[in-house]
């Protein structure tokens, strides 16, 4: 098999302008057939250019009593903005397992991107649809770009290529579900933790208003956690020559919400750094690279991070702003670099739609064509990382394919009526969404400002 590394010379003379692949001929349809190795920590990276998120859109995840099942709770999508929140002043030692026996937990499922699909028929974001290269959850391009410093889960990516576009999913077999179902005792209560800092640090209404302390219990509490809820962001930025569409969801603003990412915040946990003790400072360093670029790619400014004692109360919280994480980090034994991420990153989705055009026939979608062979069957390719390995690709056989549909109205991952509405096959869905109940509407043309590594 060729090598596709490319060699130094190549790089700097810019020789080379994409990864070279094996001839079809040399490759199967199915299984593992080629690979993209993990990128050289020894000779530093020029990372592609990054264009500052401009959001696009909001909506909600609200939570309603199931009609098969009044005791139970599911989700329900609402273009407002009913879900956010505004950040409080949690309180000094606040329990982070008070309520957990009332925590209306989500069921887990498949990742899909029906939301997020949704909002981009949607007439804020159909015309950037329609460039975007890439479109996913922020989840999915974070395991993209930390795998380089991954040592120890690996994933698996659904992927689609349709009219010139990468769809990624995550993807989740029965047993992963499963496995994610019956976690410990101890590890659900851990999960849970971050969930109630959450509620100690958000309020549905802004810190100064009047009815703020009024709706909080004495302990500062904010409400019992429904993962049902969620408030989310779709916003488009560009990694290097990638135009991509991301959603992600955001936990909370600071005083007030624009319209656009620069009050949002990230709320995270992490258990207290003992003084002096290095193994704890390395430990919490390693999860600042996940804790930054979850903040990056939705422009997040600023992470704020609960430091909780072994028993789950917590002990002390600090504020970091976004961009200042790669400089904390830089210099220090097994740092990680942002720019080793983003040019992996941007490697690797010119790696998978290569793959994809070169297997399943497709083709760029500036060349014209007006037949991509294999779309009407829904081709779907599934990623693989591992970790210390890399990356490998390979298309999905029919049996496969339903698998991945799941029994429900699909072509491979995606709804059939987004797959109509992308093939021109249906009217685009109304403009008319119901009207923003809090804050700003979203909309713009964008900037090209850079948000820099």
């Amino acid at each position: 098999m060729a090598s596709l590394k490319r060699g130094i010379s190549d790089v700097e003379t810019g020789k080379e302008d994409h990864i070279e692949l094996p001839p079809a001929s040399k490759r199967r349809l199915n299984g593992p057939s080629i690979s993209l190795p993990l990128p050289s920590f020894s000779t530093p990276s020029r990372p592609p250019p990054f264009q500052q998120p401009y959001q696009l859109k909001t909506f909600s995840y609200v939570s309603e009593p199931s009609k098969s099942d009044p005791s139970t709770h599911v989700r329900a999508l609402e273009w407002s903005n009913a879900s956010m929140k505004y950040y409080v002043q949690p309180p000094k030692g606040a329990n982070l397992a008070y309520g957990y026996e009332r925590w209306i937990k989500r069921p887990e499922e498949r990742g899909r991107l029906d939301g997020l699909l949704e909002a981009c028929t949607k007439y804020e974001c159909e015309g950037e649809r329609r460039r975007a290269d890439v479109i996913t959850w922020r989840g999915v391009i974070t395991k993209i770009l930390t795998a380089p410093y991954e040592d120890r889960d690996g994933w698996e990516l659904n992927v689609m290529y349709v009219d010139g576009t990468l769809y990624f999913e995550e993807h989740s077999s029965e047993e992963k579900l499963q496995e994610k179902s019956s976690i410990s005792g101890k590890q659900r209560l851990m999960t849970y933790y971050g969930y109630a800092f959450e509620s100690y640090c958000t309020s549905d209404v802004p810190s100064n208003h009047p009815s703020t302390s009024s709706n909080r219990e004495r302990n500062g509490w904010g409400g019992d956690v429904d993962t049902n809820v969620q408030w989310c962001s779709i916003i488009k930025t560009k990694l290097g020559d990638s135009r991509i569409i991301i959603g992600g969801e955001v936990d909370c603003v600071r005083d007030r919400y624009t319209g656009q990412p620069d009050t949002f915040m990230e709320l995270k946990t992490s258990i207290s750094i003992r003084p002096g003790n290095t193994i704890d400072e390395a430990r919490f360093e390693k999860k600042l690279l996940k804790f930054y670029f979850q903040s990056f790619l939705l422009g997040v400014p600023e992470i704020l991070v609960g430091f909780r004692s072994p028993s789950g109360y917590i002990q002390t919280i600090q504020s970091f702003r976004t961009m200042d994480l790669p400089r904390m980090v830089r210099g220090k034994p097994g740092a990680w670099d942002p720019a080793v991420c983003l040019s992996w990153c941007d490697q690797a989705f010119d790696f998978i739609k290569r793959h994809i055009q070169d297997v399943a026939g497709t083709s760029n979608k500036d060349n014209g064509e007006a037949k991509q062979p294999g779309e009407e069957s829904g081709m779907v390719s599934r990623a693989t990382f591992k970790p210390g390995v890399g990356l490998s690709v390979r298309l999905l056989d029919n049996i496969e394919v339903e698998d991945v549909m799941g029994g429900e109205d699909r072509v491979g991952f995606l709804p059939r009526w987004y797959w109509e509405h992308v093939k021109g096959k249906e009217d685009p869905v109304s403009s008319k969404d119901a009207p923003t109940k809090r804050g700003v509407s979203s909309t713009g043309d964008g900037t090209s400002q850079k948000w820099a590594v």
